[in-house]
């Protein structure tokens, strides 16, 4: 009997190698967490039991001496009697002191976790605070965004470019802060003094300038929507600034841009608000409006490539269409429009709105804002083009390990997170076959969950409730697991069609489309167990599964 394996990508490897590949990487992981990894994951009760509500991040940048000082004021709520609790702040950074109620207040240090203990109780539900006094040289990144500190540069005229970008390692790398995805801070202050030849650019809104008698002069820019700590952003340099206003769903929206003096170029300038203005009218129609009217939208040039800093997005494009020129699905589709503004853009939504609790689910920020990219396209150059680039990037997809991270260790999944989830996100709107669903969905996400952090279950239960589909399975197979499905058809003694799949998933199902060549597929619902494939006609030979949408293998005997 002959077999043939046909596959979706050009390589793939066999199921077993798959599932003894992702045992080994699971025990491998399991080993290489340490204390240091727990305190920074783990929810511990001197986490939870205090609410951050306020920040007052007060900083001065040295930039000749690569330094910075300052205070961060800890506003919280108390959701649980208690005298000790915990923040986080990197240990080559030094506190000078913690001042509660006008004392200092001793403190300890592990590794980049810092406690304190209160010289009184504080009750559930009492409103307090505290301040931190810190110092140092905060860690370099030598290749911001994929590491974490500050990116200390120049631009073409000599002047300071600095930013900070601190996704995945976290924002203690540089500033004191309860530092887990989990608690988001309902509103802050952000002032940073720096020398007054240069400005800085922070999240929020500008709301006062000082001018200081050392040579520094201070921006206070003020955050009134909930803020994802490490969203939280310095931008540093000689910039000039222009705006706009953009009609969106709720109303104007204000929308600036700050981009180096250098760059002051009508056609830059052109580039920055053609863009924006197309993301901005295709996002607020996929996924409701921009999520933060209120702090506004706007664009700030950096030396790296890009971040999706909360109304605050860090461009380092150079101006051009693609990413750096380049489409990552070889279609021709990734050059038509600028891929940082269109992908970072897009984490205003899936990743600042909707925040995963624990790092474990970044999937969540970057499947569904890869999706988004192909949703740009759709939205301007309809739907096949869209399923064209859907299919275009599992070029880059690995299959090494799965794309949802170990819980409580502050560790994300694979980087398939970004192409592997978005063709997941593609093969599932192809399955529930109305795209008014579809988009209700995504808009029912971003209104459920406004503002809001959720998990795995989350997501996966209001997909599947809301698409009327059961894709629990389907979700645990593409984000929990290495391999992807193998669908298995044979010819029965009596002639007819079966089809079963092949997956590490107990009770794995997922209907996919199939038909006859040059005729309308059907959405056939198969499982683990072989059952006939009802299409009138059907034989070995004209059998025409839709490996284009769906990320699967096809076996056939």
């Amino acid at each position: 009997m002959k077999r043939t394996l046909l596959y979706a990508l050009g390589t793939y490897s066999i199921l077993a190698a798959g599932i003894q590949q992702s045992t080994a990487q699971l025990m491998k992981a399991k080993n290489e967490f340490t204390r240091a990894d727990s305190l920074r994951g783990f929810l511990t009760p001197l986490r939870t039991c205090y609410d951050i509500k306020y920040y007052h991040l007060d900083v001065k940048v040295d930039i000749n001496n690569k330094f910075i000082s300052g205070s961060n004021l800890f506003r919280f709520k108390a959701t649980t009697d208690f005298k000790r609790l915990q923040f986080d702040l990197f240990a080559n950074l030094k506190i000078n002191k913690i001042i509660y109620k006008g004392k200092e207040v001793p403190f300890t240090r592990e590794y980049n976790a810092v406690f304190i203990d209160f010289p009184v109780n504080i009750s559930r539900g009492t409103q307090d605070e505290f301040t931190v006094y810190y110092e140092g040289h905060p860690t370099e990144a030598l290749k911001a965004p994929w590491d974490g500190g500050f990116d200390w540069k120049k631009d073409s005229n000599g002047k300071p470019w600095v930013a900070t970008a601190c996704q995945g390692m976290g924002a203690s790398v540089w500033w004191p802060n309860k530092d887990h995805q989990y608690d988001e801070v309902d509103s802050m202050l952000i002032s940073v003094a720096v020398p007054n030849d240069v400005m800085n650019v922070s999240n929020g809104r500008l709301v006062k300038t000082e001018k200081m008698k050392d040579g520094y002069t201070k921006f206070h820019w003020k955050v009134v929507n909930p803020i994802n700590n490490y969203n939280v952003a310095i931008n540093i340099g000689d910039y000039i600034h222009f705006k706009e206003k953009y009609k969106g769903e709720k109303g104007p929206l204000d929308v600036d841009y700050y981009i180096l003096r250098e760059n002051d170029k009508a056609e830059k300038k052109a580039h920055l608000q053609k863009n924006a203005k197309q993301t901005l009218e295709a996002f607020e129609h996929w996924f409701g409006p921009y999520p933060f009217y209120e702090d506004g939208y706007k664009l700030v040039e950096t030396y790296h490539t890009g971040m999706e800093h909360q109304s605050a997005i860090a461009y380092g494009n150079h101006y051009q269409n693609g990413y750096r020129g380049r489409d990552a699905s070889e279609t021709g589709w990734g050059q038509k429009w600028d891929f940082i503004i269109v992908h970072e853009s897009g984490h205003e939504w899936f990743g600042n709105n909707i925040t995963s609790a624990d790092l474990a689910d970044m999937w969540i920020h970057e499947s569904f804002t890869n999706y988004s990219e192909g949703l740009f396209i759709d939205y301007f150059y309809g739907k096949e083009a869209s399923q064209t680039y859907a299919h275009g990037i599992r070029s880059g997809i690995q299959n090494d390990s799965p794309i949802q991270g170990p819980y409580h260790v502050n560790k994300e999944g694979s980087g398939d997170m970004y192409p592997k989830g978005g063709v997941m996100l593609n093969m599932i709107r192809t399955m529930i076959n109305n795209d008014d669903k579809w988009r209700s969905i995504l808009r029912g996400l971003n209104s459920k969950f406004y503002h809001q952090q959720v998990d795995y279950n989350d997501i996966v239960n209001y997909v599947s409730q809301q698409s009327g589909l059961d894709l629990l399975k389907v979700f645990e197979q593409y984000v929990q697991h290495t391999s992807i499905p193998i669908l298995e058809i044979r010819q029965d003694p009596s002639g007819r069609i079966m089809g079963r799949w092949i997956s590490e998933v107990k009770g794995f199902h997922m209907p996919i489309h199939i038909g006859i060549k040059g005729q309308k597929r059907d959405l056939i619902e198969l499982d683990q167990h072989f059952r006939p494939i009802k299409i009138n006609g059907l034989n070995k030979e004209n059998i025409d599964v839709d490996t284009f949408n769906y990320y699967v293998g096809v076996l056939s005997e």
